[in-house]
Parts: C-alpha cells; structure tokens; sequence
C-alpha cells in the first residue's frame, strides 16, 4: 500500500475540479474587494447545495452575472432575472438570484459610504489569515457570527455565519487547511 505523496484534506474526494480548487486556490488569501464579493455570491448559491455543485457552474455563473461585477449586477432588472431563471448552466433559484442583485446593491451601497468591501471584511481577522486547520474543522466560529451580522446589517443576504465561515476559508481569511495537508504550510507561507 504507498501513501499519497501529497497529503491532502479529504473534503475535494476524487473529482479532479475540486482537487485542483484545493491545491491552487482554497484558502489563498483574496484581497481584491470585487473578486471578495464573487465568492461571497457563490458562496450564497452553494447554501443547500455542494461545493463541487457550484465549482462545476462557476464559469456558468461568471458569464451569466456579466463577471460578477457589482456595478453591472446591481442594474438588473425583473427581465434580468427571468432570463436568469432560464439559464440551466447556473442554480435557477429565483431567491439566490435576486439576493445577488440585492447584494450588488449593498455593495455599492458601503463603497458609497466610505467602506469599501475587502478592507471591511478583513478588518474582522486584523488583515491577516487566521491560521487554524484543526480537526474537526467547525462549521462557524465567533469571528463568522460577527461578521455575518456586520454584512446583514449592510443589507447583504444570504450571509448567515455558516456561508460567512466557508467563504473565510475559500477567501484566505482562514487557513483551514488541516495540519497534515501539504497546502496547510505553503497557504501559511503566503500570509508572511
């Protein structure tokens, strides 16, 4: 029996999508309050659903909210989201969908008022990854539940702090790595 060369956490499996997800951009920190924002969104369309569900129609999602850039979204109409709604390579879901033109909204909304959307968010982890990877990793942590009450109080939905914490961890925010994973110290090497 010979082991993995490369010890990894369990949570990519077999698909090749998510192995790669895993090895090159889970947990590298994201700074970039646009590309903050996109994950968030996808985050949001993940609630009841899989990651690989979402990582599999994410160039679907790119496409169909025009690159996820909040200016564009947030001038979506009803049109907008029937058109969505008939778009079979995203989540047809007609409440995700509208939370994502809300949240373009709010976005826009915080910028506007001085709080521009990256700074904000990693001010909650003092603008610098956590380093965790314990076992069993939580589902939501104090520092999630903060936060997920900060953007709801900004008008953001779909932002619960179980969404929040998985997003942390997608973003960098969190390197939830586990300990025996390879990516655990060369995602903490980036945070340096």
């Amino acid at each position: 029996m010979t082991t993995d060369p490369c010890p990894r956490c369990r949570w990519p499996g077999t698909d090749p999508k998510m192995i790669d997800y895993h090895d090159t951009e889970w947990g590298v920190p994201v700074f970039d309050s646009r590309a903050l924002w996109e994950k968030l969104m996808l985050d949001g369309f993940q609630a009841g659903l899989s990651w690989r569900t979402i990582l599999h129609k994410r160039a679907a999602f790119q496409a169909a909210f025009e690159g996820f850039e909040p200016r564009r979204v947030a001038a979506f109409t009803d049109e907008d989201v029937e058109r969505l709604l008939k778009d079979s390579g995203i989540v047809r879901s007609r409440v995700k969908i509208e939370a994502v033109i809300h949240n373009a909204r709010a976005y826009l909304a915080m910028e506007d008022n001085g709080e521009p959307f990256g700074p904000f968010v990693w001010q909650f982890v003092q603008g610098q990854p956590v380093q965790a990877g314990q076992t069993p990793i939580p589902a939501e942590t104090e520092t999630s539940r903060r936060l997920s009450k900060a953007l709801k109080a900004r008008g953001f939905k779909f932002a619960g702090p179980v969404i929040v914490y998985a997003w942390m961890q997608a973003v960098g925010m969190i390197n939830d790595h586990v300990h025996d994973c390879f990516r655990h110290s060369e995602v903490a090497a980036l945070s340096k």
